[in-house]
């Protein structure tokens, strides 16, 4: 028996498949038109999917699965069921493991110092799959202040394509919110964290962060860097895009 394409799926079913098919379309790196002609579907049809304007059918489901040879439907599981090998839990955004395979690496992380007037702060920060987990995962390194060194999971938004680097510990929470990646795949964005002050006093505090693959960065310097020092000058830059090319805003009260 053939598929009616009069069989439209659940507005969170087509939700599930549109965040699949853009997925699977940046990393194929092809073009809806092309994905419309694999799967002998209109562009038109495929666009207002994509947008939300009307549903995925059952029909045009199996032919998107046909031409990319993955499924798109989400398979349920049992309620407090583990996620699937290779997909990220729904709190985390479902993201699959090939999906984000392009994150996974080693980043120069640079942020302002918090104790030194212009310096920037230089660490390593490694992005990988961890298979307990399911997920993205992100670990410090090499910085001075050891004890400090941040790790946890990363989340990924399908609704705002921000990648979010997330510590809990024991209900005590730092986030990263980061914008898409530029063509050479650095990441702008804010940090949200604690600055330990006097004593044991610890203090709310924002500031603009940057991410940028260590393979662009060969000559990369860690540490505490001062005015002056090798480096400086390209990190303050870096730290400027955050604002100056609008990758995040700072509002005063």
């Amino acid at each position: 028996m053939g598929l009616s394409a009069e069989v439209d799926l659940s507005t969170e079913q087509s939700q599930a498949i549109a965040a699949r098919v853009r997925e699977e379309l940046a990393r194929r790196r092809i073009s809806r038109q092309q994905l419309a002609d694999d799967a002998r579907i209109s562009i038109s049809t495929l666009e207002k999917a994509l947008a939300g304007r009307r549903p995925f059918t059952l029909a045009t489901t199996v032919r998107l699965e046909e031409a990319l040879g993955a499924a798109l439907r989400p398979r349920t599981a049992p309620a407090g069921a583990p996620p699937a090998l290779g997909l990220a839990p729904e709190a985390l955004g479902a993201y699959s493991r090939p999906a984000v395979a392009w994150l996974e690496g080693d980043y120069l992380t640079l942020r302002p110092s918090f104790e030194t007037p212009e310096a920037v702060y230089a660490y390593r920060t490694e992005i990988l799959w961890d298979e307990a987990s399911s997920s993205l995962t992100f670990r410090e390194a090499a910085r001075l202040d050891a004890a400090f060194t941040q790790k946890g999971a990363v989340s990924l938004s399908n609704q705002s394509g921000h990648i979010y680097l997330v510590t809990n510990e024991q209900g005590q929470f730092r986030l990263a919110i980061l914008g898409r990646p530029t063509i050479d795949g650095e990441m702008y964005g804010l940090l949200t964290t604690l600055h330990a002050g006097v004593g044991s006093q610890l203090t709310p505090a924002a500031a603009p962060i940057a991410l940028v693959p260590l393979r662009r960065a060969p000559d990369a310097v860690f540490g505490r860097i001062a005015p002056g020092e090798p480096r400086h000058a390209a990190y303050r830059a870096a730290l400027t895009r955050v604002a100056g090319q609008g990758f995040a805003r700072m509002f005063a009260g």
